[in-house]
């Protein structure tokens, strides 16, 4: 199983990154055209996307974290995809930029608790009382429960 160690706030700064990476990535690979316009069509999608989830850096918070999840998980199947559907599988450098992208934001992805369960505050056990608790001895000189207490009967 595995471990989701990646909270809201970190799975937002790295989708804000991962955004701007996909807007600037083009003409920093050196690729333009159709292969550039498509990524900025996923840049915009995943800092639209960052910018709607209630998470804390959302911003209009409308979006809940599973659902973000759902729909980067189809981001990232189209991020893969895209060079053979794009027709674009020609050259070295957009499809792997594509493929790229799309691993890194599947692990990402699979590292990411949406669920929240990484926040959430652990079960206590309610403690049930075993017996009346034990008083404390009152401080002062003894007492002595024989001249108090009832004698035996003879037989």
């Amino acid at each position: 199983m595995i471990h989701r160690s990646i909270g809201a706030v970190s799975h937002g700064i790295l989708d804000y990154a991962l955004a701007i990476l996909l807007i600037i990535g083009p003409s920093v690979a050196g690729f333009g055209g159709v292969k550039a316009t498509w990524a900025y069509i996923f840049g915009g999608l995943l800092f639209a996307m960052a910018l709607v989830t209630r998470s804390p850096l959302g911003i209009v918070k409308i979006v809940g974290l599973a659902l973000h999840g759902f729909v980067e998980l189809l981001l990232i199947a189209c991020l893969i995809a895209a060079p053979w559907f794009g027709n674009f599988t020609s050259g070295v450098t957009s499809p792997r930029f594509y493929w790229m992208i799309g691993l890194l934001m599947l692990v990402l992805w699979a590292l990411t608790d949406f669920r929240g369960v990484r926040d959430r505050v652990p079960a206590t056990t309610v403690a049930t009382p075993l017996a009346e608790p034990v008083k404390a001895p009152v401080a002062g000189p003894p007492v002595d429960d024989r001249a108090t207490s009832p004698k035996p009967k003879a037989p």
